[in-house]
Formats: C-alpha cells, sequence, structure tokens
C-alpha cells in the first residue's frame, strides 16, 4: 500500500497528532477522594481533498481540520518550494492560492490552535495534456527599444483571462505595457507584451510566468512550471528605410548615424517589400535563402550573408553585392533590403536584436499581420490595450 494511501480514508487524507493525557497525583489514600483527572484532548485530524489517492492537477488544494481551528499550514514539494496559501477566516479550511500542478509530491505540516501538529504527504494526478511556453528574449540578454515580450504556446490557450492573470512584467522604471494576444505566423496562440511607448535605454526588465498548474482550457491542457526571465535595454537605435528615397538611415539616441545606399523589394507583386514598423528579430548572420520556401518559385536560391529576420515570412535586411548597380537607385529585390558587403557588415556589427526597423514611402505590399513578426508598434496604443484578455487598465511594472 502506498503511502498516501496508508493515510487516506474514504477520498480524504487524515493527519493525526499525538494523544497525550494528563493525570492528577493520588494523596496516597485508598479512596478516590480528592484525584483530579483531566480529559486528554482529541487527536488533530484534517482532511485533503483528494480524489481517489490524490488530489487533482489543475485545482487548489484545500486542507480541512475536523475539530477546532488551524492555526498554521505548510505545504512544500520535493524540492522544499512552499505552496503559498490562506486560512479560512473561521480557521477550519486552508486553501492554496495556486493551482496543484501535475505530477507532484507535497508534504503537509499542520498545527491547530491547541498547539497540536500532525503532518502527511499526498500527490497530485498527471496531466491529460501538457503546454509549454516558448520565450524570445533569453535570461541576460540585451535588446533595443521595440523588442516585445513574446510567448508562444505549444497547445491552444482558450482561458487567456486566467492565463495572462499569472504573467507579470516589473521594470525598473515602472513602464506603462499591457498584454495582447494575437495568433503567431505558424498558427500559434500567441501573448506579446508592449511598451505603450518604446523602452528608454538601460532599463531592466523582470517576467514572472507562474503558470504551473494553470489550465489553458480546451484542449491545451495544464502548465507543468513557471516561467520567467530578466533582460536589459540596450541603446536606442532605430533604422528607418525609405523605398522613396532608397536609402536607410539609422538613428542612435536619436543622433542621425549614416545613410546606406538600399535597394528594397520590387513594386507592384510579391516581391514588394513590407512596410511600416518593424523589429529586428534576429541576427543570423551567413544562412542559405531559397525563393521556394517563401512562395516564389525558382527566383534564387543562395548563401547571403550578414543576414537580419524581420518578419517570420522571410523579409531580411542583410549584404546583396549581387545587386550593387541599384543601390540607391531602384527597388530591385525579392522583398527583402539589400546593401553593399561594407555597409551590411558594419550595419551588422552595430545592430541589436529589438532595435527598430521601418519602412517608409511607396510601393510596398502593405503592413505585415502583428503575427509576422513583431508587428504590434502598427496598433495604437488603444488598438494594442484592447487585446489584452483582461480588457483592463495598462499593468505598470
Amino acid at each position: 500500500m502506498s503511502r498516501t494511501r496508508r493515510t487516506a480514508i474514504a477520498g480524504t487524507a487524515f493527519l493525526a497528532a499525538a494523544l497525550t493525557a494528563c493525570s492528577g497525583g493520588s494523596d496516597g489514600g485508598s479512596d478516590d477522594k480528592g484525584k483530579a483527572e483531566s480529559k486528554p484532548k482529541a487527536p488533530m485530524a484534517v482532511s485533503v481533498n483528494l480524489t481517489g489517492d490524490q488530489v487533482k492537477a489543475g485545482q487548489p488544494v484545500t486542507v480541512t481540520v475536523a475539530e477546532g481551528k488551524l492555526a498554521q499550514v505548510k505545504v512544500t514539494d520535493a524540492k522544499g518550494a512552499e505552496l503559498p496559501g490562506k486560512i479560512a477566516d473561521d480557521g477550519k479550511t486552508w486553501t492554496s492560492e495556486r493551482n496543484a500542478p501535475p505530477g507532484a509530491d507535497y508534504k503537509v505540516e499542520a498545527q491547530n490552535t491547541d498547539s497540536q501538529s500532525a503532518t502527511t504527504q499526498f500527490r497530485t494526478g498527471p496531466a491529460d495534456k501538457v503546454n509549454k511556453v516558448a520565450i524570445n528574449i533569453s535570461k541576460g540578454s540585451t535588446v533595443g527599444v521595440a523588442m516585445p515580450v513574446s510567448l508562444v504556446f505549444d497547445n491552444p490557450v482558450t482561458n487567456k483571462a486566467e492565463v495572462e492573470k499569472q504573467l507579470k512584467v516589473t521594470t525598473s522604471d515602472n513602464t506603462e505595457g499591457s498584454w495582447g494576444w494575437m495568433k503567431d505566423h505558424d498558427g500559434k496562440d500567441r501573448v506579446d507584451w508592449r511598451p505603450k511607448d518604446y523602452w528608454k535605454s538601460g532599463t531592466d526588465v523582470k517576467v514572472d510566468m507562474k503558470l504551473n498548474g494553470v489550465d489553458s482550457g480546451k484542449g491545451g491542457g495544464l502548465f507543468a512550471r513557471d516561467y520567467n526571465t530578466e533582460f536589459k535595454i540596450g541603446k536606442d537605435r532605430r533604422v528607418q528605410v525609405s523605398l522613396d528615397t532608397k536609402k536607410m538611415t539609422v538613428t542612435e539616441n536619436g543622433q542621425a548615424q549614416k545613410a546606406i545606399p538600399i535597394s528594397a523589394g520590387t513594386p507592384g507583386g510579391k516581391k514588394a517589400s513590407w512596410s511600416g514598423k518593424m523589429v529586428i528579430m534576429t541576427k543570423e548572420g551567413t544562412i542559405r535563402m531559397d525563393s521556394q520556401t517563401v512562395g516564389l518559385d525558382n527566383a534564387y536560391d543562395k548563401m547571403v550573408d550578414y543576414s537580419m529576420r524581420l518578419t517570420w515570412s522571410g523579409m531580411y535586411a542583410h549584404a546583396a553585392p549581387w545587386n550593387s548597380g541599384n543601390f540607391g537607385r531602384t527597388n530591385s529585390s525579392s522583398g527583402c533590403v539589400g546593401m553593399s558587403d561594407a555597409d551590411a557588415k558594419e550595419f551588422f556589427g552595430q545592430s541589436q536584436v529589438g532595435d527598430l526597423f521601418e519602412v517608409v514611402g511607396e510601393g510596398s505590399k502593405g503592413q505585415p499581420p502583428i503575427g509576422n513578426g513583431y508587428g504590434e508598434w502598427n496598433l495604437s496604443w488603444d488598438e494594442w490595450k484592447a487585446k489584452s484578455a483582461l480588457s483592463a487598465a495598462p499593468q505598470n511594472g
């Protein structure tokens, strides 16, 4: 019989304190006159809300005392981490503030107002399905002023409000921002946190995702762990490409650095560039670019240097020495922003992941969907806040 079953009776786990009794002393006589007797305290008994021999994952843990009142309850997992909770005003029950995560072992230590105590252990049930999160910013990173926090979920999230309640962004300068839900380019559910305005250089950011035991909703499953990351905002570096002048202007801390001749996408069809506000998502360096992967048939298949991704659908800024005759003159690429090897090398070296990258002018194919990269900066602040599942006041960290 398991350790949990040894403490389980009729679907509950009972904790019993050692019985303590005191007897009065005798006067040494042969009768009972003057003998003092004290009634022993009844054992302390509490129950845990078991289903069978386990607590069901995805719901709170409840500890209930049979008699008297609870004074203290401590519930810890196998690693010693405490499950927070509160005792009810009547002292009869303790309820965890968070749901029970799947497949975890817990120890309960309870004490009543008569100083009796007891311990037991229980296990939480398994999850039918586990949901996971991919985070776009790794711990310890430094990113540009336009980088949002972006979380992509393995499985659908229909309980969006409940999930969003568990997400918290804390900043060193009380940056105002809000979460917003969307579909990622691959169709998965995604939620991003965007500041009202671009980040300020030097801001420290922490993100806590207390998702362990939270139910994603129908088809999504439970989360089986918490997540967190922290990062710093680097220099204020912004890029603007003009499709009209065929030049890319770089500013740093508001000061113009350089105007670079470029050739962007060919106007009037699939090869046109996206326009609007984007973000340098990744610095991928030398990569193979195959036009068939982005629906452009056999237009190209080559190794490309100093590549920086702007959209999931394949728009990059990169070196394009084969198109040197068109830099500053004609937009003739297959959608990317190309420049000379020398300019691309310098640009790549100075750029940060998270830098703003804006394309303006005539001849684009419009703005990409917000989930095709980080397109939330194309929305007004009110439009962005409306994408929060909580539809409440913006969060301040």
